[in-house]
């Protein structure tokens, strides 16, 4: 089995012979907070605060055809945002920030549905914002 990462207990991403759950179009915003004074005479002086919160998105598709439960797996996500449960996020064996993270949100497209209702594919794409 190639693992690719995992967050936490949540989601593995996996790559073998009998299931295939991965990402792509991972995003990462890194900021730092600032705040402008504004003198009576003179230019806006601004002054560092310290760093910002990390947000990432990324991309998942998840299909019966390659082992994957949909609506299992996008149920459990599901869960995991509205409990606001924290995560570690690890790509290659190393942890992704300094610490946990949080979904905040997950939009979802549902794609093949066979008769009786099965969903068979969907889409989806999950934010992740840095949790202390």
């Amino acid at each position: 089995m190639g693992t690719i990462g995992n967050l936490g207990t949540l989601i593995v991403f996996e790559v073998s012979t009998n299931k295939v759950l991965t990402f792509d179009k991972m995003t990462q915003s890194v900021k730092g907070r600032w705040t402008v004074h504004n003198p009576i005479a003179g230019k806006p002086c601004s002054e560092f605060l310290g760093p910002g919160q990390r947000t990432i998105s990324l991309s998942v598709y998840l299909s019966a055809v390659h082992g994957v439960k949909p609506r299992k797996t996008m149920e459990r996500m599901e869960k995991a945002i509205e409990s606001g449960t924290p995560y570690k996020l690890v790509i290659g064996g190393r942890k992704v920030g300094s610490g946990q993270w949080v979904i905040t949100d997950m939009s979802e497209a549902w794609g093949m549905v066979l008769d009786g209702g099965t969903l068979v594919a969907a889409s989806l794409t999950l934010n992740l914002a840095e949790y202390r």
